[in-house]
């Protein structure tokens, strides 16, 4: 039955993936922000709920106007359920990404921006990208672990996407982010890390019963000068809250 609820699922969310590409193609160009976010919000929903994962939101409400998203960082569902409660963030991904077959173009037509972790010339251009993008009045979320982790212990932060933020003056808004499922205050179904492929990972997923995720939304100010102070500093507050979540 689990491989059968599995297959279902899988056929559900091509049809899915098929009308996001559509629908970026052939619409947005013609579309307003708000509009696009709305339907970046509905698709995002669309595909969690896809996949059977019960949404949980928690905390305040996002701050309106430009802010740097910093999140903890899980799964490859995570940007879902990110647009699924702040449809207008976009994010700094890995370059790698952007080369995946589908999925790429669906997280480029929504406005990533893309960057070789391995190279500091690129990690500065992309400070520079984020920069402007928080001075046009953007919302952009960055995962400062720079990788996946299992979910109860954070990863050290980088804090050099978080000088964008310090040298425009521009709100920091820490997410916590915790995958669940029956059983297991975080998920095994839902972690994307080690070897595992994205293909393993996609069907781990596919046959998980009641996966949720929580995206809880609590408060914080810009209050260090220093990003690497800045990173340590929202690197506790994510920590705490995956702790009290």
């Amino acid at each position: 039955m689990r491989n059968l609820l599995a297959i279902y699922r899988l056929f559900r969310f091509c049809l899915h993936v098929l009308y996001g590409l559509a629908l970026i193609k052939l619409r947005f160009g013609r579309l307003d922000l708000p509009a696009r976010h709305l339907h970046i919000k509905r698709w995002s929903r669309g595909m969690l709920k896809i996949f059977g994962v019960t949404l949980e939101v928690s905390g305040l409400a996002a701050r309106p106007g430009p802010k740097l998203l910093v999140a903890n960082h899980i799964s490859w569902l995570d940007i879902a359920a990110v647009h699924a409660v702040i449809p207008e963030a976009r994010f700094v991904s890995k370059a790698d990404v952007k080369h995946w077959p589908v999925v790429g173009w669906l997280v480029d037509g929504v406005g990533t921006l893309f960057i070789e972790r391995a190279s500091k010339r690129d990690a500065l251009r992309v400070v520079h990208q984020t920069a402007e993008a928080l001075k046009a009045g953007d919302t952009v979320a960055v995962f400062p672990e720079g990788t996946t982790s299992a979910g109860p212990e954070l990863l050290p932060f980088h804090g050099n996407l978080l000088q964008a933020a310090i040298s425009t003056e521009t709100p920091l808004q820490p997410l916590v982010l915790r995958w669940f499922e029956p059983g297991e205050r975080f998920s095994s179904s839902a972690r994307f890390v080690g070897d595992t492929t994205l293909v393993q990972s996609l069907w781990r997923v596919l046959t998980a019963k009641g996966l949720s995720v929580k995206v809880q939304v609590p408060p914080m100010a810009t209050a260090h000068a220093d990003r690497r102070l800045l990173a340590e500093h929202v690197r506790d507050e994510i920590q705490q809250g995956l702790n009290l979540s």
